[in-house]
């Protein structure tokens, strides 16, 4: 076969997912169920097309190598851009549900599935264990995109997101073993248990092992082209290491994202961070829109509708062991939400992996064992992608999960309503200033357009005032774009040769920082305190909810009001809660007040004793402001470092 012919292929497949994007975004669909449902359609309505598609994947890699290509070709993409964004910090709060999710939670899933296969359908033991160990593989891919849609608690996305990273790996490592059981008809538990952990741990190693020296090139060099190849490297890498040491090339990719997306980024640029974050964004974009069509061009309709009831069965074994292990972990763990184990639940769904492992078997075992496991496989896929994939934003609105309150939505429309009045305005003004209407008929409206802007505007007022948070998301977002718009202004002074290359990368240099690192005072970098700025010659302590900490230090930040950080002392079961030392400037410790009131759903807490946990000092004076008694400590010296 010509390479062309591959080419094209691969080309048709780019336009179809552009396609598929563009027609979801109008239809308010999720991405990846409609690219699965547009496979599907393709195999119904262009048979040729699956044909053709078929002949080329088998002439490119043969029929056997097919799942081996998904696995270490489309897979790590993925899986590297997913662990490259979460951060040690959020994953160690949960890191031992996580882990009981991925690894006892496999184990547990996996024989339950199977035990339910072997007795429904008289499979035999060790197939029916092989299907439980491949479907026990979750892709969370579809709805974690749709989360950071809809703005759920980032929680809930390290949960989902962070289980299925390892518990990829655990059911990969499982699905071998259950290979090696059904080949040779024997099975040793004291040496299952000791393959697993070498095959996971080296897995883990390896990836530890190439991801800190990506890292440690990272930092020595300066160059933001380098450093996106050499995350590439290290998500390839870490995978090809591992296969080559017949450990877990998953684990790896998985550990070397972690190690190069928290280690890595410090000695960044923040020009090289956006860059980094872009091209891993269009990586795992791409990725996810191929995975996703083969999927839907891979499934063979005919097998699921042959095999119905088997399929219906495997179903139901599936939701009921990930009901046993979701809801049994976390109420062995505590302190997870209810509302939170429900979208864990539902968001059990298999994708890619599962169903490169079910492929793969055509070249492991024979018989029609295999074909009936490829159809469980593929009616699995397609229900948990369709059917729990599609009602998920329907069950994270009515959990109140998203982040979207009544008070936001109300924002939106009074907003909106705003825009359409100024609009109004400006239209009827402009013909008037053409001719096309008489100045008679513009006095008469000129007066009633104008005041119901300003109706409408002192309701988006009240609306912003009434709700904290909006004021804070609104201040936020006009900031951004604000700073987006500097950015490109510097562009264009650069294409029209009124800057030099040198002036355009400090400048947006500065842009960069402003726009990646949002724990230091964005007004330090474009409102910069200049010299005639009110010295920093006070100091206050306020304690504030920890899942409240971005928003205040954010605001502060645009404030040009700098902060420092320190843990603070709660009780067993208390909502973690942190201590900010802010400095201010003699004068405005009341704006400074009112801004942790804006960002705080409960009041900040201002004590003489909370400064005495982390510094050994008394406070100077106290203040009254708004009924509370702020404590204010007198600065000798202030330095930024």
């Amino acid at each position: 076969m010509e390479i062309i012919q591959f080419i094209e292929f691969a080309v048709a497949l780019l336009l179809v997912a552009t396609l598929v994007g563009i027609l979801v975004k109008r239809l308010r669909m999720p991405y990846t169920v409609g690219l699965v449902l547009v496979g599907v359609a393709l195999t119904f309505l262009n048979p040729f097309f699956l044909q053709s598609s078929a002949e080329i994947i088998s002439e490119s890699v043969g029929d056997v190598l097919v799942p081996q290509v998904i696995l270490s070709l489309l897979v790590p993409p993925l899986i590297f851009e997913a662990a490259f964004h979460i951060k040690f910090s959020e994953l160690r709060r949960d890191l031992p549900l996580i882990l009981l999710y991925a690894v006892p939670g496999v184990v547990i899933s996996m024989l339950l599935v199977g035990g339910a296969i072997n007795l429904g359908t008289g499979l035999a033991l060790p197939v029916a264990l092989i299907f439980g160990a491949l479907i026990a593989a979750t892709d969370p891919v579809a709805v974690v995109a749709l989360f950071r849609t809809l703005g759920v608690p980032k929680r809930l996305q390290t949960l989902i997101e962070g289980e299925s990273l390892f518990n990829d790996g655990a059911a990969i490592v499982l699905f071998n073993l259950m290979l090696v059981v059904a080949a040779t008809g024997q099975f040793d538990l004291l040496s299952s248990i000791a393959d697993f952990l070498r095959v996971s741990g080296g897995g883990l190693l390896a990836g530890f092992i190439v991801g800190s020296l990506a890292a440690l090139v990272i930092n020595r060099i300066n160059d933001p082209l380098l450093e996106v190849t050499l995350t590439a490297v290290a998500a390839y890498g870490a995978y090809l290491v591992a296969e080559e040491f017949h450990v877990s090339g998953v684990l790896a990719v998985v550990m070397a994202g972690l190690v190069t997306g928290n280690i890595g980024p410090r000695g960044m640029t923040p020009t090289t961070r956006i860059a980094m974050f872009n091209f891993w964004e269009y990586a795992a974009f791409l990725a996810n829109s191929i995975v996703f069509l083969l999927i839907g061009l891979v499934i063979d309709p005919g097998a699921v509708f042959s095999n119905w009831l088997t399929i219906l069965l495997a179903i139901a074994a599936v939701l009921g062991a990930r009901a046993v292990v979701i809801y049994g972990f976390s109420f062995i763990r505590g302190r997870i939400p209810l509302r939170i184990r429900h979208v864990l639940y539902w968001g059990g769904l298999r994708g890619a992996i599962s169903l490169a492992l079910a492929l793969r078997l055509s070249g492991e075992l024979g018989g029609g064992d295999v074909e009936l496991v490829q159809a469980m496989t593929f009616g699995v896929v397609l229900f948990t992608i369709l059917g729990q994939g599609s009602t998920m934003p329907a069950l994270a609105r009515r959990l109140n999960l998203t982040e979207r309150s009544p008070s936001q939505e109300e924002y939106e429309r009074r907003q909106a309503r705003v825009v359409a009045a100024q609009a109004a305005y400006d239209r009827v003004r402009e013909l008037s200033q053409e001719g096309l209407i008489s100045k008679h008929t513009w006095d008469l409206l000129e007066e009633p357009l104008h005041r119901q802007i300003a109706t409408r505007t002192d309701a988006v007022r009240q609306v912003i005032q009434s709700e904290r948070s909006v004021e804070v998301a609104e201040l936020n977002n006009t900031y951004r774009e604000a700073l987006r718009a500097q950015r490109s202004t510097y562009n264009s002074l650069l294409t029209a040769g009124v800057i030099s290359e040198e002036s355009f990368s400090r400048l947006v240099s500065e842009v960069d920082t402003a726009l990646t690192n949002e724990e230091i005072g964005y007004a330090d970098i474009l409102l910069s305190r200049s010299k005639d700025s009110p010295p920093i010659s006070r100091m206050m302590a306020a304690v504030v909810r920890e899942d409240e900490l971005h928003d205040v230090v954010r605001m502060l930040s645009i404030m040009g009001i700098p902060t420092t950080q320190f843990s603070s002392t709660s009780q067993p079961g208390d909502i973690p809660r942190i201590t900010l030392l802010i400095g201010i400037a003699e004068g405005l410790e009341e704006e400074v007040v009112k801004a942790l009131r804006i960002c705080c759903r409960e009041e900040p807490m201002f004590q003489a004793g909370l400064l005495e946990q982390v510094l050994p000092i008394h406070p100077d004076e106290t203040i009254e402001i708004d009924n509370m008694s702020v404590y204010i400590f007198d600065i000798d010296h202030y330095e930024e470092i």
